[in-house]
Formats: structure tokens, sequence, C-alpha cells
């Protein structure tokens, strides 16, 4: 699927972290000619010995049309690294004042048709292309470690960004064997990292109340939610355990829970317009389906993916015991 993408060859890579070693992968696995950037003593070196460990992974899970680790060329001029780029991807440190300051520095440098991204974990994308002279061309994309092999990316255009860099941006990311996830309004944290977040804050309060020790609470997910999860997120899930009324049947029984104090959080006030959007989502979402056959694909799923946990995870080797 290579559409607008078709026009996106070149693309750099400012910043060679874990999140730029992981886009590096990713690109080179699909064909992608690859500039890589960073300042730092021994970067290069860095990325020769990722991209070395990872291959081989890559290799098994198929590689794109022309792939090839001789697609990369590591430059230590940040203006010729990005001179010649169609997509360029920064992965500076979680600092506002850096990358504030070095998408600056690109948008100055770089052709005015090429897209500027970030890959930052909540910072939204009106506050980072302040600084630059084309705000329309700088958007947010925000993957998931290690990008290499996770597909999701949220895709964020701030209040200046053109929407044509966005679908660029999405074509881009399809072509690559990527999930690009478009984030309708931009919000501190995007989508993915607010929900792992709440999760987080939750297991906090659980382990610092001795409720539970950090591994107890791995397993609680791991071997709980976390299988469904996989298949279906937290909406369907629900959707399938509210029986043949679905979705509609767990907000009124369940609906009221939301107000109890099980968690250090608080919840959104449940509306009839609240209630209608996510009855709604959820049937959209099971449209021309029946719940019976759900609950078998979800079980034949679980089935597997246990199996897969068990010779996978190291819990398996307890005798059963978490």
């Amino acid at each position: 699927m290579r559409n607008n993408a078709e026009s996106i060859k070149n693309i750099t890579v400012v910043g060679t972290g874990v999140i730029g070693q992981g886009w590096i992968a990713r690109f080179l696995s699909q064909g992608y000619q690859v500039t890589a950037f960073d300042p730092a003593p021994g970067a290069e070196e860095k990325v020769h010995a990722a991209l070395k460990k990872v291959w081989p992974v890559l290799e098994k899970k198929g590689l794109g049309e022309g792939a090839s680790l001789d697609n990369l060329v590591f430059e230590k001029d940040i203006a010729k690294a990005v001179a010649d780029a169609d997509f360029i991807q920064e992965n500076a440190p979680e600092r506002e004042d850096v990358k504030r300051k070095l998408l600056a520095e690109i948008d100055g440098l770089s052709r005015q048709d090429a897209i500027i991204s970030s890959s930052t974990s909540g910072i939204m994308p009106s506050t980072l292309q302040k600084d630059c002279a084309h705000p329309e061309r700088v958007i947010v994309s925000h993957p998931f470690n290690p990008v290499y092999l996770i597909p999701l990316v949220e895709v964020v255009g701030g209040e200046k960004t053109d929407q044509a860099v966005v679908e660029r941006a999405r074509d881009l990311f399809e072509a690559a064997q990527m999930k690009p996830l478009i984030v309708r309004h931009e919000i501190d944290g995007h989508i993915g990292d607010r929900l792992m977040e709440a999760i987080w804050r939750e297991a906090l309060h659980i382990v610092n109340d001795g409720i539970a020790t950090t591994g107890e609470v791995d397993a609680s997910i791991v071997y709980g939610p976390g299988l469904r999860w996989a298949l279906m997120g937290p909406f369907l899930t629900l959707h399938l355990a509210g029986g043949e009324q679905g979705m509609r049947h767990m907000l009124e029984q369940f609906g009221p829970a939301l107000k109890l104090p099980w968690t250090k959080l608080v919840a959104p006030e449940l509306t009839k317009d609240l209630s209608d959007k996510v009855i709604t989502g959820c049937e959209e979402q099971t449209e021309g389906q029946d719940i019976a056959a759900l609950e078998q694909r979800r079980d034949e799923f679980l089935i597997k993916l246990t199996d897969l946990l068990e010779e996978y995870w190291p819990a398996a080797n307890l005798n059963g015991r978490l």
C-alpha cells in the first residue's frame, strides 16, 4: 500500500536511542533508504549492534522488497542528514525545550515538503510546532516499543498541521506494515499511554499499599485481562461479557460500580450521552456478527495464546503457581 507513501523514499531518523533504533530497523526492514543522525559518542556503533541483534528476528518475520542493512547511512552533520529527507523522525529525550529547539532546527534545514515527525510519548504537537517556521508539516508519530515489531503508531496533528500531512504519514506507516491510529483531538499522553498510565498509577498504589508485589500485579494482567485485551481491547471484552445484549446490559448492570471506590482514579459521569456513544460504538464494531460467533473466536484465540504464554512466560516454570 504505497499510494501517497510512494513519494516517501528517504527517511531520516534523528536520535538513535532505543526508539530511534526501532524506527531504523522498522524502515530498513521494509526497504526504505534510512539516514541516521545522533551526536552522542558511540551512537553509530550502538545502532549497528542493535540492528545486528534484531535483523534475524525481522528476517523470520518477513522482510519487505529491497530490505537491506546496506540501506542505512549514518550522518554526523544534521544539515546533511535532513537535506534530502522526505520524512524526518525525531526521537530526542522527552523534554519540551529540547524537542522544540531541535524541531525548529530541523524545520530550518530540511526541504519544505518533508514531513517532520516527533515520537514524543506525551507532548502535544501544537506545543512542539510553536517554534517552527512551517508548523503545518509537523506531527507526532508515537510508536510502541519494540517499534520494529509492534505495529501501532499514534499519529497526531497539531493546531497548525495540514491534514494532508497526516494522511501522507498514515500512508507511509501502512506501507511500513504498521497500524496507524489517527488521534482525532490532541491530548496529553495521546491514547495508548493514557490508558497504560491509568493502570500504572493503580499498580503503584497496590504495591505501595502492600496489597501485592510487582510480580503479582504483572501476573494479574498477564494471566487475566491481558489475554483478552490482546484480541479485543477493553470495550469489546466487556461487550461480550454482557451476553446477548452486550454493552447495553453491562452498563445497566455494572454502570453504578464506576462510582465505587475501587480505584484511586475519578471515573467520568456515566451520562446518557456517554452510554449511547459506548453502546453504539460496540454495536457498530460487531455489526453482522452474533455474540456466539465472537465468543467462539475469542475462546479459540485464548486457547492458542495461553499455549504460547506457557511456552514463553517465566511463571510457567513455577508448577502452575504465580
